[in-house]
């Protein structure tokens, strides 16, 4: 059985469909979700409906991004924000009701069942954004934090400059607690990459499909990655997030 990470995917289903043919899983697989899966290109609601297929057909595991926060708000009490408005939340909300899909139970208990993060039975975290205690995930204070949180990783990226006989005697304390830790929601293509990153013990898996970038599925043993085709050549009539 393969454990298979994917990264953001913001309202690309087509980009989703693609990366789970060209990785060719099957229900043996294992699939971890990031977060992120609305907001963006125009089939939020369908990107919900086929997570949830696969979750009848796979072990799936499901973690909560910042915009599946807003999103499962808005499902549930009609909340709406300017923020999520502004980065993707008016698409998503068309999407909810030209799929008429806007008051199916199924949807709504999707959101609210998401999972704040998870460790596996090898000790690997798999969040969206991050934390900050030095104690481990489990001790952080504030829940946000594992939604929007970016000093994980740029303290990981920072690590990758300290010479190592320096980690070895002082090592961040964040990273000890895990083998490896896995994240989304800063895109990649920020640093001007297009495939996952590594720094410290930290892997990004979010490649920027919100973007113009790609969907990114990765076997978390061996390492290897799929990506789907450029989201904007998949939705070329749409803008995605700017």
């Amino acid at each position: 059985m393969r454990t298979l990470v994917i990264g953001d995917i913001h309202g690309g289903c087509k980009a989703l469909l693609q990366v789970l043919e060209k990785a060719a899983v099957t229900p043996q697989d294992r699939l971890i979700f990031l977060g992120d899966y609305v907001d963006g290109w125009s089939e939020s609601a369908q990107t919900v409906e086929k997570l949830l297929e696969l979750a009848i057909s796979n072990t799936c595991v499901f973690i909560r991004g910042n915009h599946d926060l807003w999103c499962g708000l808005w499902l549930e009490k009609g909340a709406t924000n300017p923020i999520w408005l502004a980065h993707g939340g008016k698409e998503t909300m068309t999407s909810y009701i030209e799929t008429s899909l806007l008051t199916d139970n199924r949807h709504k208990a999707f959101f609210n069942e998401l999972q704040d993060y998870y460790i596996d039975s090898e000790n690997r975290l798999f969040l969206h954004a991050g934390f900050t205690s030095m104690h481990g995930v489990q001790k952080e204070s504030q829940a946000a934090n594992y939604y929007f949180d970016r000093t994980l990783w740029e303290t990981a990226m920072l690590a990758e400059n300290i010479a190592p006989e320096i980690l070895e005697k002082n090592p961040p304390q964040r990273f000890v607690h895990y083998k490896e830790i896995y994240i989304g929601h800063t895109p990649t293509t920020n640093y001007q990459e297009v495939t996952p990153m590594k720094a410290y013990n930290v892997y990004n898996v979010d490649t920027g499909a919100a973007f113009k970038g790609k969907l990114t599925i990765m076997d978390i043993d061996s390492k290897e990655f799929w990506q789907s085709d450029l989201l904007p050549s998949l939705y070329p009539d749409e803008k995605g997030r700017n």
